[in-house]
């Protein structure tokens, strides 16, 4: 079943020929209503649904492979560091993982491994070798955020440089704005999460939140979509690339970033901060790897 596309937009609005076609015009300026702005805000695709769980299951896994390709393409890999959990829909109380030592950029769906809530491998491909970390880390969400359906962490270059100041995220950009009120900090580094109390700390300090920052570690993202969770993931890591470029600028000169006022960013993350936002947005980065890897990642 081929995924809505951001290029074959579901049909919404009237247009003169008796097709229909979806309005792009939305009111993304903070302070401005959509009444005052004068368009209606657009209905975006949604994700699709399914009868069958098997069928969903292999629908997920493929976009969970798509995913890791993302990943890759964005130079999120590490050596063997980093992973991308999809909750089963047959078994929810398993997930799908990329098995430790496969490189992002070359993972297929075939190659997923499937783990229960006590760390075993009870099915998937070939390597059937798990992540500890990802283990500690992923099952701990899942089990206690039932609306997530994947997590992804990852040790990429500017999030973990920013997570190295121990200071969560401020509000100087549009796209920080995603983050309002919806972004934990995990105040705490004790090496390589291998115990369980570990993991169980960190979901404790994600909350119901959509995102944490992991003191000197690197960015977790979690989403009710698997393109949700993927773009918090890249949106997050841009914001703190900004954010390191602007803090450097402005006190390089003596002066502070300009904050976006705690009202103004409240409104911005009403539009671009929300579940359906994060799945949209995420689309065209999904359409290009499907473009760009064929069928391969599918295999």
């Amino acid at each position: 079943m081929a995924p809505p596309s951001a290029i074959s937009p579901e049909r919404a609005g009237n247009h003169q020929n008796g097709d229909q076609f979806p309005s792009a015009r939305a009111p993304h300026e903070p302070g401005i209503s959509e009444s005052k702005a004068k368009v209606q805000m657009p209905k975006f695709p949604q994700p699709p649904t399914f009868a069958d769980k098997y069928a969903e299951r292999e629908y997920l896994k493929g976009r969970l492979a798509a995913a890791f390709r993302i990943f890759g393409k964005y130079g999120y890999d590490e050596g063997v560091a980093g992973h991308i959990t999809l909750r089963d829909p047959v078994r929810p109380d398993t997930f799908w993982v990329n098995p430790f030592g496969v490189a992002f950029s070359l993972i297929k769906k075939s190659d997923l491994i499937q783990v229960d809530h006590d760390g075993n491998v009870i099915d998937g491909g070939e390597v059937r070798l798990l992540n500890s970390a990802a283990f500690m880390i992923h099952g701990a969400i899942h089990r206690n955020r039932p609306d997530v359906l994947c997590a992804a962490h990852s040790h990429s270059i500017y999030g973990r440089s920013f997570c190295s100041l121990g200071r969560n995220l401020d509000m100087i950009t549009q796209d920080s704005c995603s983050f309002y009120d919806d972004l934990a900090l995990y105040e705490s580094f004790n090496g390589i999460v291998l115990a369980e109390k570990e993991g169980n700390d960190i979901a404790a300090c994600l909350g119901n939140k959509k995102a944490a920052l992991l003191q000197n570690h690197g960015l977790l993202t979690v989403g009710g979509t698997i393109e949700a969770a993927v773009f918090w993931f890249i949106s997050l890591e841009k914001c703190c690339q900004a954010q390191l470029l602007a803090d450097a600028a402005a006190g390089g000169r003596g002066h502070e970033t300009v904050k976006i006022h705690d009202d103004d960013a409240a409104f911005t993350y009403k539009t671009i901060g929300s579940p359906m936002a994060g799945y949209f947005s995420a689309k065209p980065q999904f359409d290009i790897i499907e473009r760009e890897c064929g069928s391969d990642y599918l295999q």
